[in-house]
């Protein structure tokens, strides 16, 4: 009986492999199990060049539809250890899969999500082998992104600042910029919460010691007030000028007439009365003629 090794490959890995032969489909490259039916076929579409029987190949492994293990020289365009902002491609009840430029998406397990990703979005995610030695994503990121961080230099209060939220804590978000600095959102400088992935512009509104950037997601207040005072007045002149809401009104009737907090409305509408846009009598609010 032919002995036959064990295999020595296995699927989501990279390997330097030789062609054995050429057939009409592409080319086979040896498993290296001591058997040539277990050969691995390299089809013409998944070649990036033309290769010769003896020429070693580097080749990403998958499985085909009909799980045999097929290769491609469509290899990720990243190292392991590396991050990048990859595409997701496929969500599944276990995980998701994202586009590192290999011929398949790369596996990103359940507990490597940062959030719940959705298919389109695009995430800071870092290549790694997993105990099974297959390729896999995660998006545990911060090590890599503390070590590729910059101090934020010459940076002024007030100055904005884009880039990725990637991770988050009970305290807030964090943001990588694309200055390379790392920025902290808090909680309440977040009128709405980002998704992770997303990529966001935000005022900052403290530079740290350590070169870390504070920052919110709102207006300046003096911006917000002119916002704010606006939103007023526009319902204030779509309901023929009064409306039933004045700083006596619920917080949660202000935030859903207004999307805006109690204290930021009451601060608003103090800005009207003062100007003398506007009056309030018996809890109703009037356009000033």
């Amino acid at each position: 009986m032919e002995h036959k090794e064990k295999r020595k490959y296995g699927p989501s890995t990279v390997a330097k492999l030789r062609v054995a032969r050429l057939g009409e489909m592409g080319a086979f490259l040896d498993a290296e199990t001591g058997n040539t039916s277990d050969d691995i076929l390299l089809h013409q579409a998944q070649q990036t060049a033309p290769v010769k029987v003896g020429e070693e190949v580097e080749v990403f492994l998958y499985l085909d539809p009909k799980r045999r293990l097929t290769a491609s020289m469509r290899v990720p365009r990243m190292k392991e250890g590396q991050i990048a902002r990859l595409r997701v491609i496929n969500v599944s009840r276990d995980g998701a899969f994202l586009d590192v430029g290999a011929e398949r998406g790369i596996f990103m397990p359940y507990a490597g999500m940062r959030g719940r990703p959705q298919i389109g979005e695009v995430v800071w995610a870092k290549l790694y082998t997993d105990k099974s030695g297959r390729l896999a994503v995660t998006m545990e990121v911060e090590d890599e992104i503390r070590r590729a961080s910059k101090p934020a230099a010459g940076v002024k209060i007030g100055q904005m600042v884009t880039g990725a939220i990637y991770n988050y804590t009970d305290a807030g978000a964090f943001l990588f910029s694309e200055e390379r600095y790392i920025v902290f959102i808090a909680n309440k400088e977040m009128p709405v919460r980002p998704r992770v992935g997303e990529i966001v512009t935000a005022r900052v509104t403290y530079v740290r010691p350590d070169g870390r950037l504070n920052a919110s997601l709102r207006e300046a207040k003096e911006k917000a007030l002119l916002t704010d005072s606006r939103r007023i007045l526009d319902l204030l002149e779509s309901r023929k000028g009064r409306m039933p809401y004045s700083d006596a009104t619920s917080p949660e009737v202000i935030r859903d007439k207004f999307q805006i907090s109690k204290a930021a409305f009451k601060r608003a509408l103090g800005h009207l009365l003062r100007e003398g846009r506007v009056v309030e009598k018996d809890g109703w609010t009037y356009l000033k003629e």
